[in-house]
């Protein structure tokens, strides 16, 4: 893959604080037509932890948008080089369907503090508000949940919900906090999802240029706004320490947070 198109350091940073990245209309339209006729079949499953490189045959569309160098360099600067795919699964809303998704996080809770799988979901035509589309809970990944345990909530300050144009692809964190809404509109909505397993560490493989940039500790400080002043400080000390997991750099703080609760004086374990 050409990887030219790497994420810069304030980028990775808004994706650690907010749980998501997203690119609007990188892919063209003629690949988005090509999925718009693929789409309505279904996708072949795929054994879990296919490497990424053997799962789509050449000249499908779904290898050759994983080719597009800003799609290949984002997930590069996230996941690392060879990740495998977990699985992969077309999602459709019907028109009118009358009932939206649970909030959730997908699969079981997953507590690693050092590592992410990244959900890779493409838009292939525009999405606007009557569509639904995906809603987002940004700042949500951290907060460590089961599934549905959330699925009782119906809206939570500073959420997301997804309008696009086509051709745009969502990055999240597998912690995030999301659930399709309904579709009002009269047509299908369409969604195309990727999980993506990381084979090595993720350690520093986005463009660290501007790593001592000041935009970079603003991103890693950002509060969202349905923290509460004292819980949303886990939030913080949570991205914390998964900032100093990606860079490699155990001394990295904001206010002291970890570097207090951390503090060991004499103990060698």
């Amino acid at each position: 893959m050409e990887t030219t198109q790497l994420l810069s350091s304030a980028q990775v940073a808004r994706f650690v604080a907010q749980g998501f990245l997203r690119l609007d209309s990188v892919v063209p339209d003629v690949l988005n037509h090509a999925a718009m006729a693929a789409m309505p079949h279904g996708m072949p499953d795929l054994p879990y932890g296919t490497p990424l490189a053997d799962a789509y045959e050449e000249g499908s569309f779904v290898r050759r948008i994983m080719d597009l160098p800003a799609i290949a360099g984002a997930v590069r600067s996230l996941v690392g080089p060879s990740p495998n795919v977990d699985h992969h699964a077309v999602h459709v809303r019907e028109p009118h369907e009358g009932a939206a998704q649970h909030l959730h996080a997908d699969a079981i809770i997953d507590t690693r503090p050092d590592a992410f799988d990244v959900q890779l979901m493409y838009y292939p035509h525009e999405v606007t508000a009557e569509m639904g589309g995906t809603l987002l809970v940004p700042g949500s990944h951290l907060r460590r949940t089961n599934e549905t345990d959330t699925g009782r909530y119906q809206n939570l300050r500073g959420q997301v919900r997804l309008t696009c144009p086509a051709g745009t692809i969502l990055l999240l964190h597998h912690g995030i906090w999301h659930g399709g809404r309904r579709n009002d509109s009269a047509h299908r909505r369409y969604m195309f999802k990727i999980r993506l397993n990381p084979t090595v560490p993720q350690i520093r493989w986005w463009d660290t240029t501007d790593l001592d940039s000041p935009e970079v500790l603003a991103e890693l400080d950002t509060r969202m706004p349905w923290y509460e002043w004292a819980t949303g400080r886990l939030e913080i000390y949570n991205r914390i320490r998964l900032w100093r997991a990606l860079t490699c750099d155990p001394d990295f703080d904001l206010d002291h947070w970890v570097t207090r609760v951390t503090n060991r004086p004499g103990r060698t374990a």
